[in-house]
């Protein structure tokens, strides 16, 4: 019997068995509905393989290592501050070692500094903080040679999907394949991602687990060129930017910026397709694209986020089939663009593929307020983001599990049970994911050396 089985081969699992192997701890089985690393790479140009399989949503990511316990996610709320910094420097070292660039970006400069200063006088919070830039055309690699150490050491089964966690008496006993297997297991870990977070839904209510709905985070992707935001990202590269809009007190916030870099279309398990953006480290263009996101957080009686995101999406589909682009001057005018306005832009859309539309029939009234008063806010930090020829893509929606109730070692109500990364809606990005399988992995292993 296997003395852990792990669900998800993303960042939070994969920091998982690495943390088991490296306390020593043997027979791991980690389980991964999508393809194997390798198949995902030769299958990089499909839109398939984009959230799921070794590695997840991050594989073909821009791969960003923010370094800050301000951003991307909530491990604060279970280790202290100080040990969260160790934590965040280990899981960076990790990344290193297994290839990751050296350099760094941003951090407590007087540059960062000056723009923090300034960010206060439109009533934005700009986050200080160091940044590893991998590249979307870096990621894969470092992802292989994770895989390659890993495989070493633990069973990986590809292309396998958990059906049930198997419980009896408050206590976790293995997990059921979609083929019918029974794998029973002293401990499991549920790490599925977000493109898991639907699954993860299901089995926390089946499971009877204590939960609470997420914020849904709902925006449009930002194109410019990249002289418009040189004054930030030569800066910091990845400028993180909270934003509380005027007109209705919601949050919204920069996210993913890259810096000559390119939009891109993301298909997910449910064939929805949203948008993102990438950047490169061996080719640049001459944009740089970053999204801004709305966060909303419902209250009773609803209490499904995951379904209001993927409705969203889902008209978009409908009425762009696919990704939908707009000049900002469009939007503001209330109308639609076409294919001529496009052409006559400025800004060269570099997502291609999307169809020129009007984004107000998709957007409700209160997306499209924050968002637009955002961008105003911004355009005084970075004259030019409100330029009529400005691209916004839509939509990019962050679908991301209900919040479950933890404990401090990310431990569920079920005994032997636990839960990591974006699937459990504890962490929002690659760093504090791969952390929390750190935390994880070595409570497991503690256990089990333990006899507990």
């Amino acid at each position: 019997m296997p003395n852990v089985v792990i669900i998800g081969a993303g960042p939070a699992g994969i920091f998982t068995a690495h943390a088991l192997i490296e306390a020593g701890v043997s027979d791991i089985v980690l389980i991964e509905r999508g393809d194997d690393i390798d198949d995902r790479i030769a299958a990089s140009g499909s839109k398939r393989n984009i959230l799921s399989g070794w590695g997840g949503a991050g594989a073909f990511s821009d791969g960003k290592l923010t370094l800050s316990t301000e951003v991307g996610g909530f491990l604060s709320d279970f280790v202290s501050h100080g040990d969260l910094e160790k934590l965040i420097k280990e899981t960076d070292g990790i990344y290193v070692k297994f290839g990751a660039p050296t350099e760094l970006y941003g951090g407590l400069t007087p540059q960062t500094t000056r723009i923090k200063e300034e960010a206060k006088r439109y009533r934005m919070l700009f986050v200080e903080m160091a940044v590893r830039h991998i590249g979307t055309d870096n990621c894969p690699a470092i992802l292989k040679r994770m895989r390659e150490y890993i495989g070493k050491h633990a069973e990986v089964r590809c292309g396998s999907e958990v059906a049930q966690i198997i419980t009896k008496n408050g206590k976790a006993e293995g997990v059921i394949t979609d083929s019918g297997e029974k794998i029973e297991a002293k401990y499991v870990v549920a790490a599925p991602g977000r493109s898991g977070a639907k699954w993860m839904h299901t089995e926390v209510r089946r499971l009877g687990l204590g939960a609470v709905p997420s914020p849904v985070d709902i925006g449009v992707r930002i194109e410019v060129p990249a002289i418009v935001t040189e004054y930030l990202t030569d800066a910091a590269y990845e400028s993180k930017i909270i934003y509380y809009t005027p007109t209705f007190d919601d949050k919204a916030r920069t996210f993913c910026m890259n810096p000559y870099g390119e939009v891109v279309a993301e298909q997910t398990n449910d064939d929805l397709i949203t948008v993102n953006g990438h950047s490169y480290t061996s080719r640049r263009t001459a944009n740089t694209n970053f999204a801004i996101l709305v966060s909303t957080t419902f209250t009773e009686p609803f209490d499904d986020p995951l379904g209001y995101g993927h409705y969203i999406s889902r008209l978009a589909n409908l009425l762009g089939k696919g990704v939908i682009l707009q000049r900002l001057g469009d939007l503001l005018a209330g109308r639609r663009s076409t294919r001529h306005r496009i052409a006559r832009s400025t800004v060269r859309p570099t997502l291609e593929s999307a169809t020129p539309g009007d984004l107000s029939f998709v957007l409700p009234y209160r997306h499209l307020v924050d968002i637009v008063e955002m961008i105003e806010a911004l355009d005084k930090l970075a004259p030019g983001i409100k330029s009529p020829h400005t691209l916004l893509y839509g939509v990019e929606v962050k679908f991301y599990s209900h919040r479950l109730k933890l404990s401090k070692k990310l431990e569920t109500d079920v005994k032997n049970l636990f839960m990591a990364g974006d699937g459990a809606g504890i962490t929002r990005g690659l760093v504090q994911s791969s952390a929390s399988g750190i935390i994880v992995g070595r409570e497991i292993a503690r256990r089990l050396e333990s006899g507990d």
